[in-house]
Parts: structure tokens; C-alpha cells; sequence
């Protein structure tokens, strides 16, 4: 399996896994070798783009869409329709499940317009103890940060509570089977709400005291 780099520690799956950029699969021109030796390709890096498409067409790849078109069907529904698995799926990633009685929040996402801007505010009116994480390349005082998406994975299965925007990290938190409450701004929960094997509560752009009581209804189911 190739995937993007930071995704790379997270596949535990495959037999071998690689970053598509170490590969120079979209270098320009891309460096095809690599792929000249499978029997087929299954990718939804490159259906959009044309030019990549037109390059590879002697291959057999088979190109599927990268994101879903409606709001009809969740996301992971989609991807698994599309390679023949079964739907109601929930995306787990194996960590030790180890409860520290502490809420971590994820502050940020891919994109500005889905961050919530009252983070700080919720983390002073919880009475857990709260504990923030980010990137490297994202600032937030005293913040967790973890290059490695596995090891962050493993410091997250240890949270009692996770909050966060529509991102990857509240997926990653729901992954490893903690509860969450995701908060949507710009995107539609019906088709990106998590799944998980504990409760998950998304909410619709809400107010401070929305979610600080979406986060009291956990803890109390979990308590």
C-alpha cells in the first residue's frame, strides 16, 4: 500500500507500505516503474487529474472516486461500496485502551472554515482535566505534539474524552475507541460523523454550552 507520508505508520495491515511521494508516483513526470509490475492498481490518488490519467493509461489501474457526491451515503459506506466490503463498518486502529481521566482536544483541521473558535473557552468550563494536542506545525500553548500518527494514536486510546473539529486526528480518535464529540462547521456529519466502537455525539456548530454538556453526557455514560 502506498498513502500519503504522515499516513504511512498508520496502515498495519499491508505486507508492505510506502509513501507515495518516496515512490515519485506524482513527481512530474511521475516515475511509473513501480507500478508497471502489479497485475492491477486500485488508486483514488490521481482520478481527478487528467494528465496523470492519460500518463498511466497503459497500467492497469482502476481510478475511484476520492470523495463522495452526495450526502446520501456515510463516507466510509462509500469507500467500502467501492471495493466490495461491508457497509456499517467501523474503522478501528489496534491500540491499548487505557482510560487516564483526562479529555484530549484537537483544536484544529485541514481546513480554517471547519475550526470551532471556542476551544479554550470549553477547555476552562469542563471539569475533567484537559489536555490539548497538535502538529508540530500547528501552535497551541502547552499542546501534545506528535510527528507520528501511530503514536499519537496510542496517546489518544488513553483519553477518557476526545473533542475536536471534522479532521483526521477526530477520526483517528474515534478509531481507537474513544468517545468523541465532533464538532461540524462547513461539512455535512450525516457523511463525515465517526465511527466508533464507543459513543460519538456530532454537533452542528454549537455554543460553548452545547458541547460542554455534549461532553457531560459522555463522561456520565462512561463514568
Amino acid at each position: 500500500m502506498w498513502t500519503a507520508g504522515h499516513n504511512v505508520p498508520l496502515v498495519r495491515f499491508a505486507d508492505r507500505v510506502g509513501s507515495i511521494l518516496s515512490k515519485g508516483i506524482d513527481a512530474y513526470p511521475p516515475r511509473l516503474d513501480a507500478l508497471e509490475r502489479f497485475d492491477e492498481v486500485v488508486s483514488w490518488y490521481g482520478t481527478n487529474r487528467p494528465d496523470f490519467r492519460a500518463t498511466t493509461n497503459h497500467l492497469p489501474i482502476r481510478f475511484l472516486p476520492a470523495l463522495p457526491a452526495s450526502n446520501e451515503i456515510h463516507a466510509t459506506d462509500f469507500y467500502m461500496r467501492q471495493v466490495g466490503g461491508r457497509e456499517g463498518s467501523i474503522p478501528e486502529i489496534p491500540c491499548d485502551r487505557v482510560d487516564r481521566d483526562f479529555v484530549a482536544i484537537h483544536p484544529f483541521s485541514g481546513s480554517p472554515k471547519k475550526n470551532w473558535p471556542y476551544f479554550g473557552e470549553l477547555a476552562s468550563r469542563l471539569k475533567q482535566r484537559v489536555l490539548f494536542c497538535a502538529s508540530p506545525e500547528q501552535s497551541w500553548p502547552g499542546a501534545v505534539q506528535y510527528e507520528n500518527l501511530y503514536e499519537l494514536a496510542q496517546w489518544l486510546a488513553t483519553a477518557s474524552l476526545y473533542v475536536g473539529n471534522d479532521s483526521g486526528i477526530t477520526h483517528l480518535a474515534a478509531a481507537v475507541g474513544v468517545p468523541v464529540v465532533a464538532i461540524f462547521r462547513a461539512s455535512d456529519p450525516r457523511v463525515w460523523l465517526p465511527r466508533s466502537r464507543a459513543r460519538v455525539i456530532g454537533l452542528q456548530d454549537p455554543t460553548i454550552e452545547e458541547t460542554a454538556m455534549a461532553v457531560d453526557q459522555i463522561s456520565e455514560l462512561y463514568s
